[in-house]
């Protein structure tokens, strides 16, 4: 039959396309991927507005049941729902390609996503360099790879939209060891947290890449009635404080066209 991979868009249950909920209403099996994004309603919610049972999808399933989906398409319609926009984030890649080796049709409903609802910041969309994920630090994990990506862009005259990481259903490693089922609780990497390690990052590379005139944009629950689109230097932006995440951050261009310096104007900080 055939596997569709329908983006969900950034807010709530009723950002789906009407295409996309079409589909649904006629689908066997409803997958709802939850492990690269979230959305800012309860499966529950999805469940009640879509009127289908939900099957949702960690990433310990996904990168080893992931068959189980496939298996099913074979023979119904299966929905696999995506935050967002459904190619994104690659990891969805992998269940296309092995899809299509299985000679299952599939078909990709878009949606709006991070990478394009940024533009309401002003910043040109055009005028972006390579987007770079911000891991959370751990004790003996400092990765800094990120900071040598920015460092490109600034010198190119890109902005960098960092995105931010989130962390669902993870265990520790003493759980991994012993095979437990046993998760910490999801947390979610906010814009101040984002800011102290590129700090940490300017103190073990020291290339002025973070400085006190280093230009951000914070961007928060974008796509939702309460989202935040707040301007200023970073060491502002990190003392501010911001509504519930999830939260990104746009590190500017050392030159803003005349159009985007009006709306980084328009949405700089004032306390």
């Amino acid at each position: 039959m055939v596997l569709y991979i329908i983006g969900l868009g950034l807010g709530d249950e009723l950002d789906i396309s009407v295409k996309g909920k079409k589909i649904i209403d006629k689908s066997d099996v409803v997958y709802l991927e939850a492990y690269t994004s979230i959305l800012f309603v309860s499966k529950n919610k999805l469940e009640e507005y879509y009127k289908k049972t939900i099957h949702e999808v960690d990433r310990d399933f996904a990168e080893e049941n992931c068959d189980i989906i496939l298996e099913q398409a074979l023979k119904n319609k299966v929905c696999f729902l995506v935050v967002g926009d459904p190619l994104c984030a690659t990891t969805h890649h992998d269940i296309i390609l092995r899809a299509k080796q299985k000679k299952i049709t599939v078909k990709i409903i878009h949606n709006a996503s991070i990478m394009t609802a940024i533009a309401e910041s002003g910043m040109q969309l055009y005028n972006f360099g390579q987007t770079v994920s911000i891991p959370y630090f751990e004790n003996n994990y400092k990765p800094t790879s990120f900071y040598d990506k920015i460092k490109t862009n600034l010198n190119n005259n890109f902005h960098t939209l960092c995105l931010l990481d989130i962390k669902i259903k993870e265990r520790t490693i003493e759980n991994i060891m012993k095979n437990k089922k046993i998760y910490k609780p999801p947390s979610f990497m906010t814009i101040n947290e984002a800011i102290e390690q590129l700090i940490y990052c300017e103190e073990i590379h020291k290339q002025n890449v973070i400085t006190e005139k280093t230009l951000g944009i914070a961007i928060v629950r974008i796509g939702t009635d309460d989202q935040q689109i707040i301007s200023g230097n970073l060491f502002k932006l990190k003392s501010l404080q911001y509504n519930q995440p999830l939260h990104s951050l746009i590190i500017c261009a050392n030159t803003l066209h005349d159009i985007e310096k009006e709306y980084y104007d328009m949405y700089l900080c004032d306390s």
